[in-house]
């Protein structure tokens, strides 16, 4: 009789392999988050109305309609301007992390673009 040694490698472990399925169903989970923030980003950066009142302290104060972009505010509030511009200069003197504003929200407008 023979004796048959084994090696001392360890147990064979399988490998795991994704099917097609399997990576099709993991990019839909993945694209999810971001369609759904896509679609949350989209929203809130819908049309603009501006309505326009005076502070105090010398800047012009325009509340949020709904709808209302920061893009169109810069618009209506500086017609002569870059959109551009007037856009960067809402958001630093008014420190916006981002675009997005919201309905009611009260923004402030640069003294130079002040009618």
């Amino acid at each position: 009789m023979t004796s048959i040694a084994f090696g001392s490698t360890g147990p064979v472990r399988p490998r795991l392999r994704i099917t097609r399925r399997g990576r099709a169903v993991l990019a839909v989970l993945m694209a999810i988050p971001l369609a759904a923030g896509a679609l949350f980003a989209g929203f809130g950066a819908m049309g603009a109305t501006a309505t326009q009142t005076s502070g105090a302290d010398g800047f012009s104060y325009v509340s949020v309609q709904p709808g209302e972009s920061l893009w169109q505010l810069a618009e209506t509030v500086a017609p002569n301007a870059d959109p551009r511009d007037v856009v960067s200069d809402i958001v630093k003197l008014n420190d916006l992390g981002s675009g997005e504003i919201q309905p009611g929200q009260r923004i402030a407008i640069p003294a130079q673009y002040a009618q």
